[in-house]
């Protein structure tokens, strides 16, 4: 079990460990619980998968990208170069912070990754599908020329996360009960629409 980290564990209730077990434990890497309780068995337990879980989904923000697809909003264009700055409601999915975004309707063309999310004046993280926020858009690439809205793109592009198969599945792995169906729904359509298998 040492393959998989959550399961290398030793749940012991009502027993005692010998110093050398507990050793052989440490140097291999199995982790070991001890209760009288049972029931505190079971939470330690959970509490240490619990965390080993968010550990991982920490790992995988880097590379895990949420779909979505945003429509620029009328007299909302608050800074047309980088950093982007617009108004834009959420039509699909989850707009997170560092998401990839890339205009389809212009050969796929990246402006950049949402630098920051504001709703009522307020910085937020993430948002869903029906909101309008302002969103922050910068360059991701120095050398690159920036993408500039009424050169590189105009009101009428839908704005789109850039999904790939490596962004995928780490999201899979680590986000697929925080997704409802039909984020799933458009992460299949959006695989579709980048030709990824």
């Amino acid at each position: 079990m040492l393959e998989r980290k959550e399961y290398a564990t030793i749940l012991a209730f009502d027993v005692k460990v010998t110093p050398e077990a507990r050793e052989l434990a440490d140097e291999t890497g199995v982790k070991i619980f001890i209760t009288d309780i049972i029931y505190h068995l079971f939470d330690q337990f959970k509490a240490y998968i619990d965390n080993l879980k968010e550990e991982k989904k920490k790992e995988a923000t880097k590379d895990a990208v949420f779909p979505c697809v945003l429509k620029i909003m009328l007299n909302c264009i608050f800074n047309k170069k980088d950093p982007i700055v617009l108004g834009v409601d959420v039509l699909e999915g989850i707009a997170k912070v560092g998401t990839p975004i890339c205009i389809p309707s212009r050969d796929f063309i990246d402006i950049g990754r949402i630098a920051s999310i504001e709703i009522n004046h307020k910085q937020v993280d993430i948002e869903k599908k029906g909101q309008k926020v302002a969103i922050k858009i910068a360059s991701t690439n120095v050398e690159e020329q920036q993408k500039m809205y009424g050169r590189k793109f105009e009101i009428d592009d839908e704005l789109v996360s850039h999904i790939s198969r490596k962004s995928i599945d780490p999201l899979k792995s680590n986000y697929r009960d925080d997704l409802f169906i039909e984020e799933w729904k458009l992460v299949v359509k959006l695989k579709t629409l980048f030709k990824i298998q």
